[in-house]
């Protein structure tokens, strides 16, 4: 639900203000209700407390599928707005000759694309809880690449894009409050899926090479304590959003009163 309320209030301000920050926002908290969708709804709920029986393979390896999907989108779409924060801080006059919104919904759209793209790969994704056979080379290839998309390579983008806005706010004498609030929710997004997809990445390789999950309760429960908290990066983002823009809080109050009138 809160996710949900997220969309429609980014999708007025979007629609208000014409920032390619607010539409990039909206896409992932589009992503995130796409990932806990797939991985909370189909992939547990399903499965295990309506249905209390065993779903074909196909289907389960399809849902993975659009599972990965919807988790490189959500990872990605943050990516593609810490790069643009960059070009309106770092290359303000190149970013305002650039900055459109077709130009920013067509970047939005190659993102959700490629994410289906390298999705696909990941529907001979192990099932680490239930295969008892040590990893395989392709095992090993999908749970490394599987990384490197989500954190590695995000994590690297993060590190030496927002050192640069980092240290261009600190040469600017007096950043304007509107940029320094979007900076301020932009770091705080990508500081919090650092802090809280590491574990889940930790376990992994751990359980690639030292131990596996379905033979060690301890990685069991290790992993299923990761995984939550990697799922909780796509609820906290409505409260952070709330915490730092008065616009935001001000638009929530709107929507409120507005179903409140029906």
């Amino acid at each position: 639900m809160i996710n949900i309320l997220n969309v429609i209030v980014l999708s007025r301000l979007a629609i208000k203000t014409q920032k390619s920050s607010y539409c990039y926002l909206l896409a992932l908290s589009a992503s995130d209700i796409l990932t806990q969708f797939f991985i909370i709804f189909v992939g547990f709920i399903l499965e295990t407390a309506i249905l209390h029986r065993k779903i074909p393979a196909s289907m389960v390896h399809t849902v993975s599928v659009l599972e990965f999907a919807a988790n490189h989108a959500s990872i990605w779409i943050t990516v593609s707005m810490t790069i643009d924060r960059y070009y309106a801080l770092c290359h303000p006059l190149k970013y305002r000759m650039v900055s459109y919104p077709e130009r920013t919904h067509k970047i939005i759209a190659t993102v959700f694309i490629t994410s289906l793209v390298t999705g696909v790969p990941f529907y001979w994704w192990s099932d680490l809880w239930r295969v008892n056979n040590p990893p395989t080379v392709f095992d090993q290839v999908l749970i490394w690449t599987h990384c490197f998309i989500i954190y590695f390579v995000p994590c690297t983008v993060f590190l030496i894009v927002n050192s640069m806005i980092i240290y261009k706010l600190k040469k600017k004498k007096a950043p304007t409050t509107r940029s320094g609030k979007t900076t301020a929710i932009l770091l705080a997004v990508t500081t919090i899926f650092v802090i809280l997809w590491a574990p889940r990445t930790i376990v992994i390789i751990y359980h690639l090479y030292v131990s596996s999950v379905n033979k060690n309760w301890k990685v069991h429960l290790m992993l299923d304590l990761a995984n939550m908290l990697a799922l909780m990066s796509t609820a906290v983002n409505f409260f952070l959003y709330c915490f730092v823009s008065k616009q935001f809080r001000t638009t929530v109050k709107e929507v409120i009163q507005s179903f409140r009138k029906q």
